[in-house]
C-alpha cells in the first residue's frame, strides 16, 4: 500500500493511492496515517478496505508530510562510505546519530525556507524508515518486523549552523521547512529489499547525487536494532538512514543552496519530491 495525507498544512487528510496512481479518501475509516494506523493493526483495517469503493480524491491537492504527528524524526549521519570520504570525515564504528525537531517536517513538494542568516544551505537525498511496532532491545532478525513502511526523505541542512556554531548539529537539520517528508509510505510488503534501492537529488535540473542504498554502512536492520538498545522505537517515528554523496558541501569548490533553486529528488518505488527554495 501507498499510504500519504493530503489537504492545506495543519488540515492534512488520509489517503491511499490506487492502482491507476489517483488519490482515494481514507478518512471515513482511519484518523490520519500516524502511529496508530501504522501499527500492524491498524495497516490490517486499512488493507481490509476495498480500495476502488473509496471516493476518488478529485483535482491535485497539496500532499503533506505522509506521517503525521511523528514522534521522533531519527538521522544517521556519515552512513555511506563515499559520503563520508567527500566530507573528509572517517567512516564511524558505531551509527552516528543526531534528531531533527520535527518542527521542520514539510510536504515533499512543500517550499524549504532559508533562515535569514543561512548561508550554507544543502540537500540530502535518504531513505526513510517509518516504525510500525514498538521495538526495544529488538536483534537484527527482528529489526524489520517492527516497520510498517519507507519513504523519501530530503534532509535539508544549513552546513554553517551545523558545523560552525559549536555544540550539535541539531540547529544545522531542524531549521523550519528542513524535513519534506513522503509522498507516501509505501508499506514494506512492497519493498523486497532496502538495501537495493536507487537514490538521486538534482538541483536546478543538475544531477548532483546518484546512489544506492547498497552501499550503506549500516544497514536497516541494524540501524533499527542499534536504536531500540537505547531507547523505544514508537509507531509513527521516522529514520533518516544517511546520504549518498553528492551533497554541496562536497563540490570543490563547494556548492549551497539559494532562493530560487529547485530540488528535485527520489527513491527508487517510493516516490518523488521538488522543493523551491525561498529566503526567510
Amino acid at each position: 500500500m501507498k499510504l500519504l495525507r493530503y489537504g492545506p498544512a495543519g488540515q492534512e487528510k488520509p489517503g491511499i493511492l490506487d492502482a491507476d496512481g489517483r488519490i482515494r479518501d481514507l478518512s471515513a475509516h482511519v484518523a490520519d496515517i500516524d502511529g496508530a494506523a501504522l501499527t500492524p493493526d491498524g495497516l490490517a483495517t486499512i488493507a481490509a478496505i476495498d480500495v476502488a469503493s473509496l471516493p476518488v480524491v478529485e483535482g491535485e491537492p497539496r500532499i503533506g508530510a505522509c506521517v503525521g504527528k511523528v514522534g521522533k524524526f531519527l538521522c544517521i549521519g556519515l552512513n555511506y562510505a563515499d559520503h563520508a570520504a567527500e566530507a573528509g570525515m572517517k567512516l564511524p564504528p558505531e551509527p552516528v546519530l543526531f534528531m531533527k525537531a520535527t518542527s521542520c517536517i514539510v510536504g515533499p513538494n512543500d517550499d524549504v525556507v532559508l533562515p535569514r542568516t543561512a548561508v550554507k544551505g544543502d540537500w540530502e537525498v535518504e531513505l526513510g524508515v517509518v516504525i510500525g511496532k514498538k521495538a526495544k532491545y529488538v536483534t537484527e532478525d527482528e529489526a524489520l518486523d517492527h516497520v510498517a513502511g519507507y519513504c523519501t526523505i530530503n534532509d535539508v541542512s544549513e552546513r554553517s549552523f551545523q558545523a560552525e556554531r559549536a555544540g550539535q548539529w541539531t540547529k544545522g537539520k531542524s531549521c523550519d521547512t528542513f524535513g519534506p517528508i513522503g509522498p507516501w509510505v509505501v508499506t514494506r510488503d512492497e519493498v523486497a529489499d532496502p538495501q537495493d534501492l536507487k537514490l538521486w537529488c538534482h538541483v536546478n535540473g543538475k544531477p548532483m547525487q546518484n546512489g544506492s542504498t547498497n552501499t550503506m554502512h549500516f544497514g536497516v536492520k541494524h540501524i533499527v536494532s542499534y536504536l531500540s538498545q537505547f531507547f523505544t522505537l514508537e509507531p509513527g517515528d521516522v529514520i533518516a538512514t544517511g546520504t549518498p554523496p553528492g551533497v554541496g558541501l562536497g563540490m570543490k569548490p563547494p556548492v549551497f543552496l539559494k532562493a530560487g533553486d529547485v530540488m528535485e529528488l527520489g527513491v527508487e518505488g517510493l516516490g518523488t519530491q521538488r522543493q523551491r527554495v525561498v529566503a526567510d
